[in-house]
């Protein structure tokens, strides 16, 4: 069991070592709920391994005893080129779970973006006052259910939109099988067990099961069960969504609109062409095509095909602060973090996802200092390792 009061902060000196202590937190399922990838988790192990592959070459004599790790994105000033990107159901991991990581993200001075599949709606979220705020939607069968998130979005004061591409079709993620885990979650008394084993968890979140849900999706007159929203959910989804779609949305949305999937450049140099505002380069961290190219493999050809017209930003195993100075070297604005925040959640609630960032932060600090790199702007295709 982990070891209570602050001794989490000591034992969770890096992303990787804050998901071991997510992991001796969670029970089993839940843990490879949001740890786990498509069929085989090729494309899950590539995102991570694939930033191995990129070099750094420092050059410390033009080094600086401070760096400025902030940026502009869409009109708003983030304090370091990272962000928490959507995972759906983060109130699993921690009572109000999305709410407590936006506000880490808001303490942080960088953007969440809240999932459609969120716990809480989004009205809940933009009343607790987190900023920047952004909000995922997908193309939906019924087109006007699409239109209803967005203009609540609109409504409710989010920054930006966030179109997510590559979950038309569900992919299969076997270690959800394997637990007898789905989405919707199935709390069966042999799955309740495993959960005993983990009592923090059980005892925080276990007035908060029976209230599990997807916020976003539950209508009047209309049965709000997670079993019941899930399934309308998988109903809704459109393989059949085109090009046509996105510019219908364009015409809805008012602020930036940023597609999230795109790994092709000819993809990439349409989106500009049809008033995108941004790209984010993702494979959905690899559970749902599984052999997909790493977001890491596939950015260069699609910020060689944005050509600098539109912000691309990545998202895909970052677990380092130097892999997110790799990333912007290659062409990202900003990198998007998905799984290390359920971390956090699990471990600390808001403070364990405060801490997560603040790990990047200090990583990508670190990191620029022993490249010699004084600012962001410094992070260009020399500091890499040609080949």
């Amino acid at each position: 069991m982990m070891a209570r009061g602050d001794d989490w902060r000591r034992k969770g000196y890096s992303v990787a070592a804050m998901r071991e202590l997510a992991r001796r937190e969670l029970p089993r399922p839940v843990f490879d709920f949001a740890d786990g990838g498509a069929e085989d988790e090729r494309t899950l192990r590539r995102n991570e391994t694939s930033f191995g592959d990129v070099r750094l070459v420092p050059r410390p004599l033009d080094g600086s005893p401070a760096r400025d790790l902030s940026l502009d994105l869409f009109g708003r000033r983030l304090s370091m080129p990272l962000m928490i990107g959507p995972t759906g159901l983060s109130g699993l991991f921690w009572p109000r779970g999305e709410i407590a990581a936006a506000r880490a993200a808001s303490r942080a001075g960088t953007a969440f973006c809240l999932s459609h599949g969120s716990v809480c709606t989004l009205e809940e979220l933009a009343a607790d006052g987190p900023s920047p705020r952004w909000m995922q939607v997908f193309i939906y069968r019924d087109r006007g259910f699409t239109e209803e998130l967005t203009r609540r979005a609109q409504a409710a004061g989010y920054d930006a939109l966030v179109l997510t591409l590559d979950n038309q079709l569900l992919g299969s993620r076997e270690r959800d099988l394997r637990n007898g885990f789905a989405i919707p979650p199935r709390f069966r008394p042999a799955d309740m067990l495993g959960m005993a084993l983990r009592l923090r968890w059980l005892m925080r979140m276990r007035p908060e099961l029976p209230r599990i849900t997807f916020g976003n999706y539950v209508r009047p007159g209309q049965p709000d069960d997670i079993a019941s929203l899930a399934g309308r959910m998988a109903s809704l989804l459109d393989p059949a969504m085109s090009w046509a779609d996105v510019a219908w949305l364009r015409t809805i949305w008012r602020g930036p609109l940023l597609l999230k999937g795109v790994l092709h450049p000819a993809e990439a140099a349409r989106a500009v062409e049809e008033g995108v505002d941004g790209i984010i380069v993702s494979n959905h961290g690899g559970r749902q095509l599984d052999g997909a190219v790493s977001s890491i493999e596939a950015l260069p050809t699609v910020a060689g095909a944005v050509g600098g017209r539109i912000p691309v930003l990545l998202d895909g195993g970052v677990r380092r602060g130097a892999d997110v100075v790799k990333a912007l070297a290659l062409g990202a604005a900003c990198c998007l973090v998905g799984r290390p925040q359920l971390w956090g959640l699990a471990v600390a609630g808001e403070e364990g996802v405060a801490h997560v960032l603040d790990i990047y932060r200090r990583e990508i600090d670190r990191t620029m200092g022993l490249l010699g790199a004084r600012r962001l702007a410094e992070l260009t295709p020399d500091i890499l390792f040609p080949g």
